[in-house]
């Protein structure tokens, strides 16, 4: 295929050739179009297909050199380029040459990619997911004054009337997949501070975690920063059974993260909790009862006969010497659950 070639005028002078390319797109940056005109404009300079994939939307753009749509199914790509945008792969380009790359697809890829980087960056600034830990810390710090708050929410890509929810996180799964799975179509940043992640988004939906993620979400959406001491409480109030907790939905069991923990131990309830927890299945008995607050539905969620449960549940609350059938021994239960966990976490 001497098309290319043809085109840029002068194959055997591949150093002219690349230095046209670079002209060819820094003249389309310079008209700052989008990307379907960057994927038409490349296709009719490589004459053949050329194709831009991002990935935290899932769009993809094929155009013929005609300057159409290419007709679907896609063959395999001949050559492809990521697309980078603050060291991270937000997406994909790439050419369907019938045959062999040319000498100058490489250049032309290269190219092509960093112009939809920016064009990715001017007209969507969230679609990279990961951010600079520094100006996380700057937008939930709460030693921040508000100037500087504003402004490392604008340089995130946050617009400045808008609310930022905060979540904490911990997972095995990369934050920038989990930021683009709960907020597919709005801003939304990823930080990893200490041992713990930060997501910030526009708007946020508990049921679009993934599975395998713990996640504390903060309810005051006008106030990072609390919103993030927020967040960070409800992540210590996460279960294997409530992967998810709202700061909000905690309601008064927020203030027991505010307990002393000498204070915590040295209490009865929680001191037999610890003993019940020797023995898991113990404990994920009385945590599935504690969540439903019913013998049968309990049974349910642990796949298990009621007269099972019902046998460990008396052997259960004779350790902890609380009559689980009675509605204040339940409440005691639960409560002194809630504080173990906060302080086995």
């Amino acid at each position: 295929m001497e098309a290319l070639a043809v085109r840029l005028s002068g194959l055997d002078a591949q150093v002219e050739g690349a230095i046209r390319v670079v002209m060819f797109y820094d003249t389309l940056m310079r008209r700052r179009v989008d990307l379907p005109a960057l994927a038409r404009a490349s296709a009719g300079l490589a004459e053949c297909v050329a194709g831009i994939r991002l990935h935290g939307t899932g769009r993809t753009i094929r155009m013929a050199p005609d300057g159409r749509q290419a007709p679907d199914p896609p063959p395999p790509a001949s050559s492809t380029a990521p697309i980078t945008l603050d060291e991270e792969e937000i997406g994909t380009v790439w050419l369907e040459r019938p045959g062999p790359p040319t000498a100058l697809d490489e250049a032309l890829l290269d190219r092509l990619a960093i112009a939809a980087a920016a064009v990715a960056e001017r007209y969507g600034p969230a679609r990279t997911t990961m951010a600079d830990p520094a100006l996380v810390e700057l937008v939930i710090g709460s030693d921040t004054d508000e100037a500087a708050r504003a402004r490392a929410l604008r340089l995130l890509g946050f617009a400045a009337d808008l609310p930022v929810h905060v979540a904490a996180v911990r997972s095995e799964l990369p934050l920038d997949r989990i930021g683009g799975l709960i907020c597919p179509a709005r801003p939304v940043k990823a930080a990893l501070l200490a041992d713990v992640g930060v997501i910030l988004t526009t708007t946020m939906n508990p049921n679009l975690f993934p599975a395998g993620v713990r996640a504390g979400i903060g309810s005051d959406a006008r106030s990072p920063d609390r919103s993030w001491r927020q967040a960070r409480t409800a992540l210590r109030f996460t279960t294997t059974s409530r992967p998810v907790v709202r700061y909000r939905d905690l309601g008064a069991l927020a203030l027991l993260a505010h307990v002393p923990e000498d204070a915590a131990r040295e209490n009865s309830d929680v001191a037999a909790i610890a003993r019940v927890a020797g023995t898991p299945e113990d404990l994920e008995t009385l945590d599935a009862y504690c969540a439903t607050g019913a013998l049968r539905r309990a049974a349910d969620l642990l796949h298990l006969h009621h007269s099972s449960v019902a046998r460990r549940l008396e052997q259960i609350g004779k350790t902890l010497d609380i009559d689980l059938t009675e509605p204040a021994g339940l409440m005691r239960a639960r409560l002194a659950l809630a504080m173990w966990r906060l302080l086995d976490e």
